[in-house]
């Protein structure tokens, strides 16, 4: 198989567990991931198509990646809607991407279209950095009952230890 292979893990007591396998990006885990890729996605997903992909053909940065997703109210249960995002302009323009998911635009304003509103990623030279530096930006974007998870990488940064 040559292609896209998203495992949805969770890691319990007793080690990981398998949730599922999917022939697709995982999403919002992808947020984290493509960023760290040093190459030509295009090209490598062309290669997986004919058949030609080696393995020189995909290289990562040395670096880490944090993602952190912006919730609306009520999320997982139900979503609050209309809600005007402010604080994008003052996200950091190097090394940080922030993706819409569930997100419209609006008398040209963002506001809040779903659950999953928006994904603040980080990239840096180590995971505990990718993690500061994600928390901080996340800090500048502002929305009505936005909900934000404050553990996210905190195991990755205890297995380092």
């Amino acid at each position: 198989y040559q292609g896209c292979l998203y495992a949805g893990l969770m890691i319990t007591a007793d080690g990981p567990k398998v949730v599922e396998f999917n022939c697709r990006f995982g999403d919002p885990e992808t947020q984290a991931v493509l960023p760290l890729l040093d190459g030509d996605l295009a090209q490598i997903m062309y290669a997986c198509a004919k058949g030609t992909l080696t393995a020189d053909m995909v290289h990562w940065k040395d670096a880490a990646a944090c993602c952190v997703i912006m919730a609306s109210a009520g999320y997982p249960a139900s979503s609050h809607k209309g809600d005007v995002i402010s604080g994008l302009d003052a996200v950091d323009k190097e090394d940080v991407m922030v993706f819409h998911s569930g997100t419209a635009k609006k008398d040209g304003q963002y506001v809040t279209n779903g659950g999953r509103v928006l994904g603040v990623t980080a990239v840096a030279g180590d995971l505990k950095s990718a993690i500061e530096k994600a928390y901080a930006n996340v800090k500048r974007i502002h929305f009505d009952g936005q909900q934000v998870r404050s553990d996210i990488g905190a195991k990755g940064l205890k297995h380092l230890k």
